[in-house]
C-alpha cells in the first residue's frame, strides 16, 4: 500500500491551496466536485507526489477541533479484497464506485477511531 493524500475540510478550497502552493511549495493537482455538487475537492502536491486533498463544502467554515480532520488515504490493488481482509473497527462506508474522482472507494476506522480511505482507481 501507498500513501496518497491527507484530506482537511476547509472553508475555502482555492485560498487554502494558494496558502499551500504560496508557503510550502506545493503545486496544482487536480479536482473534482462532488456528485451532489455540494463539495469541490482541490488537491496540491508535494515534490513527492503525495497530496492534500482541500475539500470545501458551502457553508462548512467553523471547525471545532478535530473536524477539519478527515481521513488518510492509501492506494490499495483491490478495494473489496482489502476491504474484507483488513482488520477494521468500524466500517464508514462499504466499496463503492466514485465515477466523479475516478476511483472505487471504500471507508474504514482504525483502532482509534481515525477514518482510513482505501482507493482503488478506476480502468
Amino acid at each position: 500500500m501507498d500513501a496518497l493524500h491527507v484530506c482537511l475540510n476547509v472553508s475555502d478550497a482555492d485560498e487554502l491551496a494558494q496558502w499551500y502552493k504560496d508557503n510550502l511549495g506545493f503545486e496544482d493537482s487536480w479536482e473534482f466536485t462532488s456528485d451532489d455538487s455540494e463539495t469541490r475537492n482541490v488537491y496540491v502536491a508535494d515534490g513527492n507526489g503525495f497530496e492534500l486533498q482541500l475539500s470545501g463544502t458551502e457553508g462548512a467554515d467553523d471547525f471545532e477541533d478535530g473536524t477539519a480532520w478527515d481521513h488518510f488515504a492509501v492506494h490499495v490493488q483491490d478495494v473489496d479484497a482489502a476491504f474484507e481482509d483488513i482488520d477494521n473497527h468500524g466500517v464508514v462506508k462499504e466499496p463503492a464506485d466514485q465515477p466523479a474522482a475516478g476511483a472505487r472507494t471504500a471507508f474504514i476506522n482504525d483502532p482509534d477511531g481515525h477514518v482510513v480511505e482505501l482507493i482503488e482507481p478506476m480502468e
